[in-house]
């Protein structure tokens, strides 16, 4: 497989993962508070939380995302995952 094939490959896997991460919130996202800064709460049971949280973990080593919590690294991650998914 040359390197622009695994580019691809891996260029595909990436948008599927936004794609599932995305189906995963709307599948769980019902009546909510709004904070004032826009910010939506989603409760996402397991095992579905399981998955959410091992793909964001993943997605933020993969976009070098940091942040001062474990939480935070998530937020940031997830914010890029649902651009890549045009969701956002």
């Amino acid at each position: 497989m040359s390197a622009a094939d695994r580019f691809e490959h891996a260029a595909v896997l990436g948008v599927a993962m936004a794609e599932e991460t995305r189906r995963l919130l709307r599948l769980h996202l019902g009546p909510s508070e709004v904070a004032a800064d826009g910010t939506v709460m989603v409760d996402v049971p397991y095992p579905d939380a399981a998955v959410l949280l091992a793909v964001l973990d993943v997605a933020a080593d993969c976009f070098g995302e940091r942040g001062e919590s474990v939480e935070e690294t998530r937020q940031a991650a997830l914010s890029k995952l649902l651009a890549l998914a045009q969701a956002d």
